[in-house]
């Protein structure tokens, strides 16, 4: 059986061209560029929480960068480095060499390097450390919304919490069906070139992980206002819209997560330079509400029906102690 250090240097050590020492010393050094700032994140992923215990191990290493890369897409930062520490109850080697494939094949699309980490015995546990650059007084945050504004999403939502639905046998779907839902919850595309190109257009950003509800809910506290969300104007894609008729599709869309698309706000006359700074980015962007001004100091999210009145939501996300 291989020892740590052989796993080390047989998976995990790669070559790291922006980076001024990588794997193989006590830490790993690196330089951001000038007039930049570090942006720097970090998501741990459980076997049997966060994905499911026979899922692909190439998308398992997929998916671990990639939920990374979504911060960094919604900070509007290019990722640059990134750390890995991983548990395994064994070491499987075969197992290995697929999770590595996944997650380099992602790090090198986005100019990533593997810079360090950490492995050892035990519960299947995956966390990542991201960090990466962006223009100093240009980053992208949570906390610039303003009454007025309009509410914007990347993408379609729900389809991930769909295949998390079927899986445990909530809603049933075709096996086409199934198939398509669980390639969003086991390769989710990270928005990057979007968040890039919403640098001084957007006011506030956020990565839709934990449900779209309870993320633009954290734009909200952290903004001190309230978002009013048109439920007609949800992107939803075709295998979604099919079953709309059922709550659980209902509830996937507003609460699901594991979307990992921009939930964001602009000015309405910021409008055209939305629409442009996503056709740069190959991506539909719909608007789906307004931001207004926090009633009473409530900083919360309103869904309303076609008549504009509010919609009783039984779940609004993700509740990782749940």
């Amino acid at each position: 059986m291989p020892t740590e250090f052989e796993l080390i240097s047989r998976y995990f050590t790669h070559a790291t061209p922006r980076t001024l020492l990588g794997v193989g010393d006590d830490a790993a050094l690196v330089k951001a560029g000038s007039g930049m700032v570090l942006a720097v994140a970090a998501d741990m992923l459980v076997g049997g929480r966060h994905f499911f215990s026979d899922a692909d191990p190439q998308s398992v290493g997929h998916k671990a960068l990639a939920v990374n890369l979504s911060d960094m897409a919604a900070m509007g930062a290019t990722p640059r480095w990134a750390t890995l520490g991983i548990a395994l109850p064994e070491v499987d080697t075969r197992w290995l060499a697929a999770f590595t494939r996944g997650f380099m094949a992602l790090a090198r699309k986005h100019g990533v390097d593997l810079i360090g980490g950490d492995t050892t015995r035990g519960p299947l546990n995956i966390c990542v450390q991201i960090i990466g650059e962006v223009p100093a007084r240009r980053a992208l945050r949570r906390d610039g919304a303003k009454a007025g504004d309009d509410i914007w999403v990347s993408g379609t939502l729900g389809d991930a919490a769909l295949a998390v639905a079927a899986r445990n046998r909530r809603i049933r779907l075709k096996p086409a069906e199934r198939a398509q839902a669980l390639r969003r919850l086991d390769w989710p595309a990270p928005r990057i070139a979007l968040g890039m190109a919403l640098r001084g257009v957007a006011r506030s950003v956020i990565d839709v992980s934990d449900g779209l509800v309870a993320d633009l809910g954290h734009i909200c506290e952290r903004s001190r206002v309230a978002a009013v969300v048109a439920v007609e104007r949800l992107p939803v894609s075709a295998l979604l819209r099919r079953h709309l008729a059922s709550p659980v599709a209902q509830a996937a869309a507003l609460a699901g997560g594991d979307d990992y698309e921009l939930c964001f706000t602009a000015a309405p006359a910021k409008r055209a330079a939305v629409e442009r700074a996503a056709g740069r980015a190959g991506l539909r962007v719909t608007r789906i509400g307004r931001v207004i001004r926090a009633p009473q100091g409530a900083c919360s999210v309103v869904v309303v029906d076609r008549d504009g009145l509010p919609l009783p939501l039984a779940q609004r996300g993700f509740d990782h102690f749940g």
